[in-house]
């Protein structure tokens, strides 16, 4: 149920009402009694957004997140042994010398 922002044509007093969307709008002050009351345009409660956010991955089912894991071990054992390899390499090749 959303909540409604008022103002009251006659003593300008402002107020705030809970009601339901199918409920008429409220014509009685109730600071001075009178049915002069108007409902008014506000900008509403908005969203916010807490904490670490929401993200289209956080809900992927588990074959995806299955295969992506198995992916980037893939990727980790690759790079490590292209590592190694130039690490191999280095140490074969003999140093210059300076002659």
């Amino acid at each position: 149920m959303p909540t409604y922002e008022y103002r009251c044509n006659a003593c300008d007093h402002l107020w705030e009402d809970f009601q339901s969307i199918k409920a008429p709008p409220s014509k009685k002050c109730p600071d001075c009694g009178k049915s002069k009351a108007e409902r008014i345009i506000s900008a509403g409660g908005g969203i916010i957004f807490k904490g670490s956010g929401f993200y289209q991955t956080d809900y992927r089912s588990e074959s995806y997140k299955k295969g992506a894991s198995a992916e980037k071990k893939a990727h980790e054992s690759a790079s490590k042994d292209s590592s190694s390899s130039d690490k191999s390499d280095a140490a074969s090749k003999p140093a210059k010398s300076s002659d």
